[in-house]
């Protein structure tokens, strides 16, 4: 089954961010991603509310809003009132996963659970049933343009297992470092959703780089 892409819009050109839209909304991508970072639980800050109202103002494809914030449970109904379509928040970020995943649906959005590289696929075991998408960070969360961790590899496929053990639907993403180079094995081993930032935003031509990661995670 083919991958969905998700460029991410953290490596976008912020003063042409109308452009850059316009550029997923007629490209062959599937989703937007967008990263919001408060500087606490990541060491950095990307933007927030008000840019992510304006990027839903333009956006013609699904947001896919990641939070790597302390405290998400506190900003749920916000992110539902921006336009959000599917809300992923971090499980090391959580001080009670379940009420939040049952919160996030309550708003009408599918929720979405991240894990960092440090963190074992199976903190997830007790919630997996609940989750829309569980964002694997192929990458430390904080920073775009690093290098993938080849450790994922193994995850997607302790993830795929467990995912079929529980009898869950969920989406497998994965987020960071993802090139023309590994999206076939991705999508081989399993994954969902090719989240792709640096990759498609510096390139030459993003929309034909777009297309690229399509054909290869077919």
């Amino acid at each position: 089954m083919q991958s969905l892409i998700a460029p991410s819009i953290l490596a976008a050109d912020f003063a042409n961010l109308q452009q850059d839209v316009e550029l997923v909304n007629n490209s062959q991508a599937d989703w937007f991603h967008i990263d919001i970072m408060d500087g606490v639980f990541v060491p950095n800050i990307s933007f927030g509310m008000p840019v992510l109202k304006a990027i839903a103002k333009h956006a013609k494809k699904t947001l896919d809003v990641h939070l790597m914030i302390v405290e998400p449970e506190r900003y749920i109904k916000t992110f539902a009132e921006l336009g959000s379509d599917i809300l992923t928040v971090h499980f090391e970020a959580c001080k009670d996963l379940a009420p939040t995943i049952k919160a996030i649906k309550a708003e009408g959005m599918k929720a979405g659970v991240a894990i960092n590289p440090d963190s074992s696929v199976s903190v997830l075991e007790p919630f997996i049933a609940e989750i829309d998408l569980v964002c694997l960070m192929s990458v430390h969360p904080g920073f775009g343009g690093q290098s993938f961790i080849e450790g994922t590899y193994e995850k997607i496929q302790q993830l795929k297992a467990l995912i079929h053990k529980k009898g869950a639907a969920t989406k497998i993403e994965v987020d960071g470092g993802v090139t023309a180079a590994n999206a076939k094995k991705l999508n081989n081993l399993g994954a969902d959703v090719l989240v792709a930032g640096s990759f498609v935003f510096k390139s030459e031509d993003p929309s034909t780089t777009i297309a690229d990661l399509k054909q290869l995670s077919a």
